[in-house]
């Protein structure tokens, strides 16, 4: 019977200009709203002598720098209960989360670091470990798995196909439809929460969107949550439920495909390219008319067949927790690659398909997937700014073409991480593999087989199901197989660590694993620490301005009024003079929009929407003369009480003055406005 808490606390918004979507690394793309908040959801399991914490947030990934300040603030609270060793830290992938917590040049030249957006994630995060840890109580766990088969789709199948057949007719799909569920109960069997894992990429929210989203996965926890927690606000509730990315590497969402968005045609297979137009045109698109209705599909398929598996989670966790870490350099590790044969990892480097992007978002120059030659003219450009790879490095990532030699790129900070963790938690019968990437289908396949074989050679863990926690700890972009790797789509391109990078992994945590089953983790080596930059870190996000408004208006004066009367199914729209969000600070606790109902009978009003709500979404929109609006649209649910409404938004401004300045909250009402069944009054 093992101790255990789940706990949710929400991560910052900022809805105004960070970088969002660390996904897409698409400098145009910042914040301009919020769809849907971000979350960061932390479970913990005691069993009396040690002690696990698992976290999945809404973010694109667990940053190295990230990960360091949580353990910092940890220590500060906890002394050395929480540690590296015992702290899993996962990010469900959303490519529309903040950026800006990132020390490694490549990632702050589009994410940045910034201590605005750092500071609420880490207090987020460490927030949601408070309160896991203040409401332990004695409990149960039961695991259960199925399949979900109509929600993702393999945009690499080329890659896929050069894995070797036999191993390839082990299986039935190019992608892995398991989900695996994990349920929390307390002693009564009261649910207290549940983590699932599902293999895909969290990019229904295309690199169009600007506004703040936790995408498909966050929707599914939203729905659960709704569920479990009935009539509360987002993010209120005793229930949690974490949806969790997995090995997702080459596994999209957008379950039509790719075909060129300006002919209709498909996309050339091999390359991902269109004859007019290149790699910008070659997209491929979730099952719903639009990003938001893709979202919502996927979001709903993932909920229900957890919500399903949860129900039906009959087989219980026993036994014991075991946690293992070690910081691993992985750009020279020595992999056996036979009987007589030796390998090694590479200093990381990016090839030219990188700057391809894939059908979930191209890139936007004429780069191409499939890439296995170099382009002079690129090549060019990249000597005469960067400098040239070194032929050792040229070597070693063969046949990948470089692009960015960025293990060789120290300027003003190392471009890539040398460092990483690898790390494994066991609770009971469930091994939860922390990997610090995006592993494809088939290299999680191979690790996961490697991990239950070593847990399992001692005979004394039995019937191990083992789940790769992807996003973990540190980024490190992709982990292919060394077939995959040879074709050089974006996936073998973004492998930074060459060819043997999955060898070195299935070696590293092979060795985890047989600590584990021997008993002898306290055995293994640390390992070198990673690096903290306090110096040099940079970001190209402007300082937030000072606020105008038109004259003989206030902050928070309705611009476009609402309508008197509405049916349910209705959009609701109002626009305000607003200042810019970022001039709001750390959110955490406040909100920018409420939907308020008048309860006739106590002749108050009620809050049923926030901003954190699927049915609102908040627009920012910044006008010229530093004069700015907010318009909050409402879709109102069928299920919507009818009554009388109104809508708020909640903001602050900055101006100027003496030579101070000075930020000052404001709101703003929407006129009152009825939501009624029929238009037509008796």
């Amino acid at each position: 019977k093992q101790q255990q808490r789940t706990c949710r606390e929400q991560t910052p918004k900022s809805a105004a200009p960070v970088r969002l979507g660390m996904g897409y690394a698409n400098p145009q793309q910042t914040a301009a709203g919020i769809h849907t908040r971000l979350y960061s959801r932390a479970f913990i399991v005691d069993d009396g002598k040690r002690r696990v914490v698992f976290v999945t947030a809404d973010i694109g990934m667990v940053s190295q720098r990230l990960r360091l300040e949580v353990l910092q603030a940890l220590q500060v609270k906890y002394g050395d209960l929480y540690r590296q060793d015992n702290v899993v830290l996962s990010g469900t992938h959303t490519h529309c989360g903040l950026g800006g917590y990132f020390q490694y040049t490549l990632f702050m030249i589009t994410g940045g670091y910034m201590k605005a957006a750092i500071e609420p994630l880490v207090n987020g995060i460490v927030k949601s470990i408070d309160i896991a840890h203040n409401n332990m109580k004695p409990g149960r766990v039961y695991r259960n798995r199925g399949e979900l088969d109509d929600s993702s789709l393999n945009r690499s199948p080329h890659s896929y196909l050069n894995n070797p057949e036999e191993e390839r007719r082990r299986y039935k799909w190019n992608t892995d439809k398991q989900v695996l569920v994990l349920k929390f109960t307390d002693q009564d069997g009261d649910g207290i929460g549940m983590i699932s894992w599902f293999a895909v990429h969290a990019v229904s929210m295309n690199y169009t969107n600007r506004m703040v989203s936790s995408d498909n996965m966050g929707y599914a926890s939203y729905l659960l949550e709704q569920d479990k927690n009935p009539g509360g606000l987002p993010g209120q509730g005793s229930f949690v439920a974490g949806f969790s990315s997995s090995n997702l590497g080459d596994v999209t969402p957008n379950t039509r495909g790719p075909y060129c968005v300006n002919t209709g045609l498909p996309c050339d297979y091999l390359n991902s390219s269109c004859p007019i137009g290149g790699t910008t045109m070659c997209l491929a698109s979730g099952p719903g008319e639009d990003m938001f209705e893709s979202t919502r599909i996927i979001g709903h398929n993932v909920y229900l067949k957890a919500k399903e598996l949860y129900a039906n989670a009959v087989e219980e966790v026993t036994g014991f927790i075991h946690h293992a870490h070690q910081w691993v350099n992985m750009t020279d590790v020595t992999v056996q690659i036979n009987e007589t044969h030796t390998a090694s990892t590479c200093k990381p480097a990016l090839g030219h398909s990188f700057a391809a992007g894939t059908t979930d978002g191209g890139g936007g120059l004429n780069f191409t997937q499939g890439a296995v030659e170099g382009d002079p003219f690129w090549d060019g450009i990249r000597d005469a700014l960067l400098g040239p790879p070194s032929n050792q490095t040229k070597e070693c990532h063969h046949p990948k073409p470089i692009l960015f030699s960025t293990g060789e790129m120290n300027w003003p900070l190392p471009w890539h991480p040398q460092i990483v963790d690898v790390q494994m938690i066991t609770i009971g019968s469930v091994a939860v593999v922390a990997v610090p990437g995006e592993m494809t289908t088939m290299s999680g396949r191979r690790l996961r087989e490697a991990i239950k074989g070593e847990l399992e050679s001692e005979g004394t863990l039995k019937d191990m199901e083992v789940v790769i926690a992807g996003l973990s700890n540190v980024y490190t972009h992709y982990i292919t197989t060394y077939e995959e790797y040879q074709v050089q789509r974006y996936e073998g391109a973004s492998t930074i660590y060459g060819p043997h990078t999955l060898s070195a992994y299935l070696q590293k945590y092979r060795g985890l694993a047989r600590a584990i089953a021997q008993d002898r983790v306290s055995e293994l080596p640390a390992g070198p620490q990673p690096p903290f930059f306090t110096e040099n870190l940079f970001n190209f996000v402007p300082l937030a301005l000072f606020d105008r408004k038109p004259e003989n208006m206030s902050f928070g004066d309705v611009l476009e009024q609402v309508y008197p009367v509405y049916r349910q199914g209705d959009v609701v729209t109002v626009t305000f003079v607003a200042g810019n969000p970022r001039n709001s600070g750390d959110i955490r606790d406040k909100t920018f929009v409420t939907v308020e109902i008048f309860d006739n009978r106590t002749e108050t009003w009620e809050v049923v929407h926030n901003d954190a709500s699927w049915e609102t979404r908040f627009h920012w929109l910044k006008g010229s003369n530093r004069e700015s609006n907010a318009t909050v649209e409402w879709q109102i649910p069928p299920t919507a009480s009818a009554g009388s409404y109104r809508i708020k938004h909640f903001g602050h401004y900055k101006e100027l003055k003496g030579l101070q300045p000075v930020i000052t909250p404001y709101e703003g009402s929407s006129d009152v406005f009825a939501v009624t069944a029929s238009f037509y009054y008796e």
